[in-house]
């Protein structure tokens, strides 16, 4: 019996989940609310909100969908999965109450507390009038975290005082706590985990590329590139932080009556003594998600539903291609400020480009509509080789005042990053 999907989000990390579904001989059928104009090539677009439970229950139920794959965070933290559960349709992705791991920082903190899982040192502002006092309490680096949902944009790493203050000072202002933490030393690595109560199954390790420029230069951004496996990490490092991390965070939600059902990313510095937890995500990662997928064999929807219905113990071991992946973010001009959008792009429809901020105009042309508006993926052999391709097929597109990083994978490849 064929397998009817309805995917939520309209980003690469969207494009890149249908691509994935698609390849599965179980899955007939794919729609995606709202989608982009490159999903539209291989599922049903749907203009839904994505954030209306009532809309997203009411188009799942008119499509007939037998799993719906919710993308981004914000669906998953006003509880759109959990009214599509209480409709009786097989969801992938958290409740509320456990999507939390990502939409309040102080949560995941006191979850970790409570697991024994290494992680900075935190406090939590919500008052003006202690910043300075706790400012002093860090530092030389400061680390300084919105508490909400700041699509990957809420962070400063900064040693420059000032600009810790006025970034806290900014958050306070709109109303959001503010975390300081104290700064974690060492390579950062996205592990994404599919996790079902306390089963826990990883995927690829993955590292992302945050700052905007080359060499990590300028501000941070929702992602400018990633590439999949690690080279530079050992292989024992996934099974230490499944062990140490992933699996004791599992069982203390199920401690708490919130078991966490869905994909778990765990954002972890290695250091010396191993790995320490920067932040967790309730969902897949964008860009990693799109570089990680292109490397899966296995079947993704039986992956997703396995997942989704309670039996991801029963799933076979998950099977991934040789060699390496590399995907690298095509911003708009101005992004990760106010992008430029609504200019035509040439080369949007060739193979390995995936779709994040894209529309289609009164013309039919493919245009920009997003900051993030292409993600461009290649693989190979080895990281040198899926390094080439990708950017290879970054020359054959154009579009005005784009830019994106040159360095993707470079510092693993030069053998710079060492733990």
């Amino acid at each position: 019996m064929g397998v009817r999907v309805l995917v939520i989000g309209s980003g690469g990390r969207e494009h890149a989940l249908l691509i994935g579904l698609r390849n599965d001989p179980s899955v007939t059928d794919l729609h995606v609310a709202p989608g982009n104009a490159g999903t539209a090539a291989i599922a049903t677009n749907h203009a839904v909100d994505a954030v209306s439970s009532d809309e997203v229950v009411a188009l799942a139920q008119k499509v007939g969908a037998d799993l719906v794959v919710i993308g981004p965070e914000v669906p998953l933290v006003v509880g759109v999965a959990d009214a599509l559960r209480a409709a009786g349709i097989a969801t992938f992705g958290p409740s509320a109450a456990a999507a939390q791991i990502e939409g309040s920082k102080a949560f995941a903190k006191d979850v970790m507390n409570a697991a024994g899982v290494r992680t900075a040192h935190a406090e939590v502002v919500d008052n003006p009038g202690r910043l300075d006092a706790a400012l002093d309490r860090f530092g030389p680096t400061w680390v300084v975290k919105d508490d909400g949902l700041a699509a990957g944009k809420g962070v400063v790493v900064t040693t420059d005082r000032d600009a810790a203050r006025d970034h806290a000072a900014e958050c306070l202002e709109s109303g959001h706590p503010v975390l300081l933490e104290s700064f974690l030393d060492g390579p950062e690595v996205s592990l994404f985990c599919l996790v079902d109560g306390e089963t826990v199954v990883p995927l690829l390790p993955a590292q992302d590329h945050k700052r905007v420029g080359d060499n990590d230069a300028g501000p941070n951004t929702g992602g400018m590139g990633a590439y999949t496996p690690l080279p530079w990490l050992p292989a024992e490092m996934t099974a230490r932080i499944v062990d140490e991390v992933v699996k004791p965070v599992a069982a203390e939600m199920v401690r708490r009556g919130i078991p966490f059902s869905g994909l778990l990313y765990a954002g972890l510095a290695i250091g010396q003594d191993g790995p320490a937890v920067v932040e967790f995500n309730c969902r897949f990662g964008d860009p990693e998600t799109q570089a990680v997928l292109a490397l899966l064999e296995s079947p993704l929807g039986r992956a997703l539903h396995a997942t989704a219905t309670g039996t991801l113990a029963d799933l076979p071991p998950l099977e991934w291609r040789e060699g390496a992946a590399v995907t690298v973010v095509v911003a708009a001009e101005y992004y990760p400020g106010k992008p430029r959008t609504g200019d035509v792009i040439t080369g949007a429809e060739a193979a390995g480009v995936l779709h994040a901020g894209t529309a289609r105009n009164a013309d039919g042309a493919i245009v920009s509509a997003g900051g993030r508006v292409l993600a461009v993926v290649g693989t190979g052999d080895d990281l040198a080789e899926a390094r080439e391709q990708a950017y290879a097929r970054i020359e054959k597109i154009k579009l005005p005042g784009s830019h994106f990083r040159t360095d993707i994978g470079r510092n693993a490849l030069e053998g710079r990053i060492s733990i």
